[in-house]
């Protein structure tokens, strides 16, 4: 009898456990909720101008997400050294410029470097660029058989032919459906790629990556309110615009950071705490991204936590199944990128992401873009797929799954063309 029960607990329990990880996609399951105003300070006072929300709102706001969700960048560390791996002035069958440059950086003994892959269109000008992270190595964008394959660890994906955490030739152009190299360089826009491996492997290991480089004594992991991998992915971002700056190639006025998937959240949390990037794109960036937290739909704060313990800093932990509690939420992240352009896309199959969620926050934060004479999302209601909303706010939901796709590259093109100046 005893095993019996035992039994019946055990199964119980793993009957609870699997119903834990099921995921809400039922919008009456949504549970009721009241969103922050990005236009009230923590004290409750009323934000009525830009100059408010730049002297008073807005540091409260960064300075919440740093050290309860991203986390704090332990110190400043700039570029050792620039190295030009090669440039070719002849690309693309002789339509671009193509640049492979090495950011190396040193401290507490150690080295880290990361490869920028770099195609520009031939032209006397500086030229406005579009900058963003990929999952398998700047060899996988293009069929370039000259781009270097990167030798850092990768997640494994036998399809691609990465095995043993390994990247080989066999990725060579495996992604270029999500790039459009051409497109971009035909609309007059440059593409730099990182792979975001070098910065930080994706796993949960802090040992490797730039963490160690600002470890102090005997520092084995990050602190509580110190920065995770999406923290130190985005402080790599801002680390190529330190190089951007400083290549007469490139009009360091309008670079453009991209992210799709956890990128996107990097993207986002990029443009929010450094304001030197022009404008931002989140591509089905969801929960710690462009979606709504507390609408807990699709993936979850809890979910995130558990699944991939190493994106955020352990400070967010205090949230799970507890958003509630959160006295912000990701259209305040949004709001932190106001003055400058920024655009939200969903995919309609793309649930996890929750497009709703991610569309709110667009919409919600539109008030502190009205602030500056922006125009943000001003309907109530989702457009219709494949229908872009084109303001200084920008947002499109399309059909098809989680990815990037050509018809998202064509409307960031036409609305870097208008918004970025």
């Amino acid at each position: 009898m005893n095993k019996l029960i035992f039994c019946l607990l055990f199964f119980a329990f793993l009957s609870n456990a699997s119903a834990q990880f099921d995921a809400n996609y039922d919008e009456s399951k949504v549970p009721e909720f009241k969103l922050p105003d990005p236009l009230k300070t923590f004290n409750g006072k009323k934000i009525r101008n830009s100059k408010k929300w730049e002297s008073r709102r807005r540091p409260e706001l960064l300075n919440f997400f740093t050290q309860n969700m991203y986390g704090e960048v332990p110190g400043k560390l700039e570029i050792s050294s620039v190295d030009i791996q090669e440039e070719r002035k002849s690309a693309l069958n002789g339509k671009a410029v193509r640049k492979q440059v090495d950011l190396v950086f040193k401290n507490h003994g150690k080295t880290l470097d990361f490869t920028i892959l770099i195609y520009l269109p031939k032209t006397e000008e500086s030229v406005p660029l579009f900058v963003g992270y990929n999952f398998f190595g700047n060899h996988t964008i293009t069929e370039d058989v000259d781009v270097v394959i990167s030798e850092a660890w990768a997640r494994n994906n036998p399809s691609f032919g990465i095995i043993n955490n390994q990247l080989t030739e066999q990725s060579r152009g495996v992604r270029t459906n999500r790039w459009c190299v051409d497109k971009i360089i035909d609309a007059g826009f440059g593409l730099a790629v990182i792979y975001y491996g070098e910065v930080d492997p994706d796993k949960d290991d802090f040992s490797d990556g730039i963490h160690p480089l600002f470890y102090i004594d005997d520092q084995q992991q990050p602190a509580a309110n110190e920065w995770g991998s999406i923290a130190a992915w985005s402080w790599g971002l801002s680390r190529a615009m330190d190089y951007f700056e400083r290549d007469e190639d490139i009009d360091e006025s309008k670079v453009v950071v991209f992210g799709h998937s956890r990128l996107g959240k990097t993207a986002l949390w990029a443009g929010a705490s450094d304001e030197r990037f022009a404008g931002v794109i989140s591509n089905n960036s969801g929960c710690g991204g462009a979606a709504l937290s507390k609408r807990r739909f699709g993936e979850t704060v809890w979910r995130i936590n558990n699944s991939f313990p190493h994106w955020f800093c352990k400070n967010f932990r205090n949230y799970i199944k507890n958003e509630e509690a959160l006295p912000v939420d990701q259209h305040e992240l949004i709001a932190l990128i106001a003055p400058r352009p920024v655009y939200i896309a969903s995919a309609e199959e793309d649930k996890w992401s929750d497009p709703k969620g991610e569309f709110l926050s667009a919409l919600y934060a539109t008030p502190v873009y009205n602030l500056y004479g922006k125009k943000g999302i001003q309907q109530t209601e989702m457009p219709e797929l494949n229908q872009p909303v084109q303001n200084t706010v920008a947002y499109h939901i399309r059909t098809g799954e989680h990815d990037v796709t050509a018809f998202d590259w064509e409307q960031y093109i036409k609305w870097a063309q208008k918004f970025i100046q």
